[in-house]
């Protein structure tokens, strides 16, 4: 497959970068990524990875734009308020790259869809806040064998990890159980700031097309962590396996998905 005169001139500063070049775009062009959650964190990633010209992006969500989204959720507008996120999200997309294929998905992720949701998909992306979700998605991709890109942001801190399969630890290898509910106040208790879910959110941009790619050091059995108040970015080292996991273990317990283990009131970003 070649570049076209317009896909050369509107991916030309990833053409000269060394890390990406020819080969690494057409991946990008060849690539399908999903995206659960079109809020604070999934709002840059969903921008930029369309701006980079991912070729296939879905999109999932169920809920609608909210006036008080607009602080950190910079692909919806004003005139977004009362629309589903995900046509808002879709619209600003396709309006940034045309060339871009976007499945607006309108729907909440359980544990009865999400297998099918990203069974089409090469890259999963946690954009949630919502550890019911986070441990879902985890459980989800780690059964289907596929990589995802997870982001949590709350106040002005945040972090970011990827899992890739067999290449390092998964999110339950590092948090093991779901909080109870109410013992970590969610963004909508705590507060969050928007820009500091922008740079969470470009972070999971960019750690996704490192994996389609193949550029760089992806953040494989290693966690970003980032206090932003304080301006402290550190990279923490993870453990390459955990034998006992309860997934991705040696001797598994939890090997399909019970929609009772994923309870828990749901909280945009």
């Amino acid at each position: 497959m070649g570049l076209t005169d317009e896909q050369v001139e509107r991916y030309s500063r990833h053409l000269i970068l060394k890390d990406v070049g020819v080969r690494g775009q057409k991946r990008l062009l060849c690539a399908r990524v999903l995206i659960v959650g079109a809020g604070g964190l999934g709002s840059p990633v969903a921008l930029y990875l369309a701006a980079a010209g991912v070729g296939t992006i879905g999109i999932v969500d169920d809920d609608v734009v909210d006036l008080s989204n607009l602080q950190r959720q910079i692909i919806h507008s004003t005139d977004s308020v009362g629309m589903p996120k995900v046509r808002s999200a879709a619209g600003r997309m396709q309006e940034l790259n045309p060339g871009v294929q976007v499945n607006a998905i309108r729907a909440t992720v359980t544990a009865g869809n999400i297998a099918e949701l990203i069974a089409d998909y090469d890259v999963v992306v946690d954009a949630t806040d919502n550890f019911a979700a986070k441990f879902l998605i985890n459980d989800a991709c780690v059964l289907a064998g596929k990589p995802f890109v997870h982001g949590a942001v709350v106040r002005f801190a945040g972090q970011v990890m990827d899992y890739v399969p067999g290449e390092g630890p998964c999110y339950r290898c590092i948090f093991r159980e779901m909080p109870a509910a109410g013992e970590i106040p969610t963004c909508r208790e705590a507060g969050v700031l928007g820009a500091a879910v922008g740079v969470i959110g470009s972070v999971q941009a960019v750690e996704v097309v490192k994996l389609i790619t193949g550029a760089g050091e992806p953040l494989v059995a290693r966690m970003l962590t980032a206090d932003m108040l304080g301006m402290k970015f550190r990279t923490v080292p993870l453990p390459e396996r955990v034998p006992d996991c309860p997934v991705c273990g040696e001797s598994p317990t939890i090997t399909k998905l019970d929609a009772d283990n994923y309870v828990q009131e749901a909280c945009a970003v």
